[in-house]
């Protein structure tokens, strides 16, 4: 399975996420998803706010363009994006 998947408003992106890490950091992928190091710390929902934020800097969106819609309390997370392509999103494990 790939780790981005085009859909008719724009992607969904695989993303696997570590929390605390010395900076916040797209890292390859992992497993089949994106791997992303992030600086905040997976308390009261810092870690997913930080990665919504980095996502949207990362790929030149607003960050209300970026929602999670699966594993709100895990690492392994699925990312709507809107207003972005499949070429652009796949630019990000480069």
């Amino acid at each position: 399975m790939s780790w981005v998947r085009g859909t008719a408003e724009g992607v969904v992106l695989s993303v696997h996420a570590c929390p605390r890490a010395a900076k916040s950091a797209i890292c390859g992928l992992h497993g089949g998803a994106l791997k992303v190091r992030l600086r905040a710390p997976p308390v009261d929902g810092a870690a997913n706010l930080e990665l919504v934020r980095f996502l949207a800097g990362e790929l030149g969106v607003a960050r209300n363009q970026v929602a999670i819609i699966s594993g709100m309390a895990g690492r392994s997370k699925r990312i709507a994006v809107a207003g972005v392509t499949e070429a652009q999103a796949r630019a990000l494990a480069h």
